[in-house]
């Protein structure tokens, strides 16, 4: 098996992780409130990572960072999985996934008008025509296919699964340049953030006492979510020709999401969803091949 084909295969299982993600958000959601879940499934994610780093020998590392680097690390992990999971799992506690999903995948175009606004960028015309086109399938989501209507089916949920993009926007910004370890990075990050997040449900009172559900739930996100996909695409990144060969198969994520979303959690994927999906998904190809967006 050539490299390529290596890449193929580690970008196809990180995109057969994420998209069992929606699903196993919706059932754990069943069993536990969804802060809780966000600190059961960092501590999880966090031992997961440990033991990534432990068997690819890149722990050493840690030990040459200076301080500048510990603070950087505490920074990222405020943003991803604190801040970042505390907002997503709270929208999917409010909209069904088949809405929450399609809404959290327009990072892409949210990453374009914030490097617009951080670091000035100007933003084309192809820019804006890729905007609209998005935007108007997250409008025919929110609305269930009556964007004339002017109503929402959930308007704080569907506020909180946007506002989880600028999140996870900021977090890519602020972390595309950091030259260390990333399997190092992303586990020093989650032991901030696992910390952040424990405080936040002790502070709040929110901390539950985890029922097995909620202990399974936890386990699963922590690695098909938040761990083990997150090491596959890096695999397959550093294996691949070009990142685009691989790229490219991201686009398969919400789409077999909405399907395992259906034939797991029984929701009936409406036809205005798919449309809307299409509509979010396109807008990023347009973004991404004439617009010279952020990658």
């Amino acid at each position: 098996m050539t490299d390529q084909h290596k890449a193929y295969l580690f970008a196809l299982l990180a995109v057969a992780c994420w998209a069992t993600a929606a699903a196993a958000f919706k059932l754990s959601l069943r069993h536990v409130g969804s802060d809780s879940l966000v600190a059961f499934s960092a501590v999880s994610a966090l031992a997961i990572l440990f033991g990534f780093a432990w068997l690819g020998g890149t722990l050493p590392e840690i030990a040459t960072w200076n301080r500048a680097d510990v603070l950087r690390s505490a920074t990222l992990g405020a943003l991803n999985p604190f801040a970042y999971y505390v907002v997503l799992f709270r929208a999917y506690e409010l909209l069904p996934a088949q809405e929450a999903q399609p809404l959290n995948f327009t990072w892409p175009l949210v990453l374009v008008l914030m490097s617009a606004l951080l670091f000035r960028q100007k933003i084309r015309a192809w820019s804006w025509a890729a905007l609209l086109v998005s935007f108007s399938g997250v409008v025919l989501i929110a609305t269930h296919g009556n964007p004339l209507s002017f109503t929402l089916s959930d308007p704080l949920g569907v506020v909180l699964a946007l506002s989880s993009t600028i999140v996870w926007s900021l977090y890519w910004l602020y972390s595309s340049h950091d030259g260390r370890n990333a399997v190092n990075r992303l586990l020093v990050n989650f032991a901030f953030g696992a910390l952040y997040v424990l405080v936040y449900c002790l502070v709040t009172g929110r901390l539950e006492a985890p029922s097995l559900h909620a202990v399974a739930g936890s386990v699963y996100i922590g690695l098909m979510e938040m761990g083990a996909p997150f090491v596959f695409w890096l695999k397959a990144l550093r294996l691949s020709r070009t990142t685009a060969e691989v790229g490219n198969l991201i686009y398969l994520t919400p789409f077999l999401s909405l399907v395992v979303v259906a034939a797991v959690v029984g929701e009936s994927i409406r036809g205005s969803t798919w449309a809307g999906l299409v509509l979010i998904v396109g807008g990023i190809v347009l973004q991404q091949r004439f617009a010279r967006g952020p990658r």
